[in-house]
């Protein structure tokens, strides 16, 4: 058995795993997202090292069998500053923060962004290192100067539980990893002004590195000293192996907070003339890479029309029964997050819309409508990123199946969506038995999930739905690029 934690952005969750790949008992545990002006969204990494302890004490107080390895995955991207001992150096600076947007407005205008993206395939968000590293550095230099690592928040755990510092390389990849290689390349710090950060980075660990549970964290886990650690993938790619994508085209396509869309790939290509959006992440072989276009659009625009409607979650299947395909004429741009959208175009400044309203609408149409558009995102993001072959969904949206319906329908192909619904930690636990030498049964894996098919009658609709989705953003990027409101 293995317990398998998914540190995410706002709850953080463990399983004690079977190489079935099923959950035994989960327990999980809420955190904290402390959110000011400017855009800023930061966590206590006492309070998220203190999350990981309850919630593992008492999936291993459960364990009726030894335990292998604790494997951990969560949040990608922010920047956890911290000391040669691991203790924060300020508050954790989350892939949620949009305090570094200037940042990222003048390296458009300076060329640094394109620069960047030409030597990795990667863009950046405000929410990235890059930018929010820049931004400390100009505003709060003194963090730095007591800082020893610039890292994530994955690597602080583990740095907290064995002591060693190091990275992933999924979480080093953006931006400033050459992806094929695992090095990170000079240039790219070089044109962010960051080369003399660069002594704070840790090295990528190879792969298969296991690194040992110390004695101190191993009383507070309730688990034995020297028990082995993995640590990553970070959320993102964890989800993809953990749902069961395995061939070259295939995408995972994870409907949280945010819609994490991400292809796997068996070489890096970088288009010059493309959007300077998206990344390319390392994956646990080193031989296949992950590009990922993580929107910003998700599960958070769901709760935001269902609370302006007066709803609820429980209410989402009977509102889009409610309302047809096209939602009665209303359509939506979804761009609703205070940091703009970062995939698979970057505009810090783009916000939300809908059009087509009447004195006829209804709160139906409005929910509907707004889940069209988070599905035509969807589409957007998985098509720029190389989709080919078969779809798998996860997430708190997957659960819905008038939703993930309107997924496959816009897609036009089924979505596979796992039995179980951890799939970050099934896919650092994954990660973890190759690790050990034990590797799973990947197709059986691959097998415990069900199929959600396209509506026939809804997919020719959809097609010329998406269409005007893509026109509608083309009318409205020159609007956010001046300030200005978005018009129809």
């Amino acid at each position: 058995m293995i317990i398998g934690v998914d540190v995410g952005t706002s709850v953080t969750k463990a399983s004690l795993l079977g190489r079935d790949g099923s959950a035994r008992v989960t327990h999980s545990v809420r955190s904290t997202l402390h959110r000011s002006a400017g855009g800023r969204v930061e966590q206590d990494l006492d309070e998220v090292v203190a999350s990981v302890i309850s919630v593992v004490r008492s999936v291993a107080a459960e364990a009726d069998s030894p335990v292998q390895a604790l494997a951990i995955t969560g949040q990608g991207d922010g920047l956890w500053l911290r000391d040669a001992a691991g203790a924060q150096v300020g508050p954790g600076l989350s892939w949620l923060d949009a305090r570094s947007a200037p940042v990222l407005e003048r390296w458009e205008s300076e060329g640094v962004l394109r620069r960047v993206y030409g030597l990795t395939g990667s863009g950046m968000f405000p929410g990235s290192a890059a930018p929010l590293l820049a931004h400390v550095a100009e505003h709060e230099p003194q963090r730095l100067e007591r800082a020893e690592v610039a890292g994530y928040c994955v690597d602080a755990i583990v740095q907290r539980l064995t002591g060693e510092v190091t990275v992933d390389a999924s979480d080093a990849s953006l931006p400033f990893l050459d992806v094929p290689t695992r090095a990170y390349n000079a240039a790219v710090l070089e044109a962010c002004g960051l080369s003399g950060f660069r002594a704070l980075l840790a090295e990528p660990a190879p792969p298969g590195k296991l690194f040992a549970l110390d004695s101190r964290s191993a009383a507070e886990l309730g688990l034995s000293p020297g028990l082995p650690v993995s640590a990553g993938p970070f959320d993102l790619p964890a989800c993809a192996f953990g749902s069961g994508v395995r061939a070259d085209g295939d995408a995972a396509l994870v409907i949280g907070t945010t819609l994490g869309c991400q292809v796997l790939r068996d070489e890096v290509t970088i288009d010059p003339d493309a959007d300077a959006a998206g990344m390319w992440l390392a994956t646990p072989d080193p031989d296949r890479y992950l590009r990922v276009m993580p929107a910003m659009v998700g599960t958070a625009n769901l709760d935001w029309v269902l609370r302006m409607v007066g709803a609820g979650v429980q209410d989402l299947e009977a509102l889009l029964a409610a309302s047809p395909a096209g939602a009665n004429g209303v359509s939506a741009l979804s761009f609703l997050s205070s940091s703009g959208e970062r995939a698979p175009f970057v505009e810090p400044h783009a916000r939300g819309q809908f059009t087509g309203l009447s004195l006829e609408t209804t709160p139906a149409d409005l929910v509907r409508a707004l889940c069209e558009a988070v599905a035509y995102a969807a589409r957007h993001n998985l098509e720029s990123a190389g989709l080919t072959g078969e779809v798998a969904a996860c997430g708190g949206g997957a659960r819905s199946a008038a939703w993930s319906r309107i997924f496959a329908s816009v897609l036009g192909r089924p979505l596979h969506v796992p039995h179980e619904e951890g799939v970050g930690a099934r896919g650092a636990a994954m990660t973890a038995w190759d690790s050990l030498g034990e590797p799973v049964d990947r197709e059986l894996w691959s097998n415990a999930r069900h199929t959600v098919q396209p509506d026939a009658a809804a997919v020719e609709f959809y097609e010329r739905g998406y269409r005007a989705y893509l026109e509608s953003i083309d009318r409205a990027r020159p609007v956010w690029r001046s300030g200005g409101g978005v018009s129809g």
